[in-house]
C-alpha cells in the first residue's frame, strides 16, 4: 500500500527482458533507506519487490501480467520513473490509498497553462473511467491527484510547480502514456452495492415476514436506490 507521495525521481539502469518477463534495475538514493530485499516499491504506481540492492541502485522482477498492464515495458535506460516505499503504520497520509495495482494504461491529451499551474487532460479506459468522479482521487504513475473535471473519455487534473518539478509529470506531452489506477475506495462500494442489490431483490421476492420490534417490515438501510436518492450516484 502506498500514499501516492512521490519520494525520489529515479532513473532507469536497465530494463532485461527474460522470456514473458523482464528485470528492471533503477538507480536511486533515497528510497534505498531502510529498504531490504522482499520490500515494495512502487515504479511510475506499480507496485514491486525488491530483489536485489546495491548502494546506488536496486532491482526487481516485472511479471507478464504487469508488463501488459502498464507501461514499465516501454521503459529504456535513462527514463525518469516516480518511485516510492510501502506506507509505514502510523505514518502521515498526505495522499490517499494507492494499491501500486494500475487498471489500465492512459495518455496526456493536453496540456494548458492556468497561472502557475498546468491543467492536463488525460484519456483513460472504461476500466478507469468507471471510477472517477469530479474531486475525487486518481494515481497517475503513481502520484495521488485531484480530478478537476470528468470527461466523457478521461478526466484533467491540475498540477503545482512542485509536483512538475519533482516528478515525472514534468516531462509529460501530448502521446505520453501513464499507468492509472482507480481510488479503490470506489471499487468496494460498487462491490458492497451489488451484493446489497442481489439481496435486496431476493428479499423482495421473497417478501419476507421478518418484522422489526414495532411492528414494520426491516428494510436495507443502504441501497443504491437510496445513494441514489441522496445524489451519490
Amino acid at each position: 500500500m502506498f500514499g501516492g507521495i512521490v519520494e525520489e525521481v529515479g532513473r532507469v539502469r536497465r530494463l532485461a527482458r527474460r522470456g514473458a518477463s523482464a528485470m528492471l534495475a533503477v538507480d536511486a538514493r533515497q528510497v534505498l533507506g531502510g529498504t531490504g530485499v522482499g520490500d515494495s516499491i512502487a515504479v511510475n504506481g506499480a507496485c514491486l519487490t525488491v530483489t536485489q540492492m546495491a548502494g546506488d541502485h536496486f532491482s526487481v522482477d516485472v511479471s507478464p501480467e504487469t508488463l501488459r498492464r502498464t507501461t514499465l515495458g516501454r521503459l529504456h535506460p535513462g527514463a525518469r520513473v516516480n518511485l516510492e516505499r510501502g506506507l509505514e503504520i502510523g505514518a502521515r497520509l498526505g495522499g490517499h490509498f494507492v494499491q501500486g495495482h494500475v487498471d489500465g494504461v492512459g495518455a496526456v491529451r493536453m496540456l494548458r497553462p492556468e497561472g502557475e499551474a498546468v491543467v492536463i487532460a488525460f484519456l483513460a479506459p472504461p476500466a478507469v473511467m468507471d471510477y472517477v468522479v469530479v474531486k475525487g482521487f486518481v494515481a497517475v504513475d503513481g502520484m495521488s491527484l485531484t480530478v478537476v473535471d470528468r470527461l466523457a473519455d478521461g478526466f484533467t487534473v491540475a498540477f503545482i510547480p512542485h509536483t512538475l518539478a519533482h516528478t515525472v509529470a514534468g516531462g509529460y506531452r501530448p502521446g505520453t502514456r501513464v499507468n492509472l489506477e482507480a481510488d479503490i475506495l470506489g471499487k468496494y462500494v460498487e462491490r458492497f452495492l451489488s451484493k446489497s442489490d442481489v439481496k435486496s431483490d431476493v428479499k423482495s421476492d421473497v417478501k419476507s415476514d421478518t418484522k422489526s420490534d414495532s411492528g414494520q417490515g426491516v428494510e436495507p438501510t443502504l441501497s443504491r436506490a437510496f445513494l441514489a436518492q441522496q445524489g451519490f450516484v
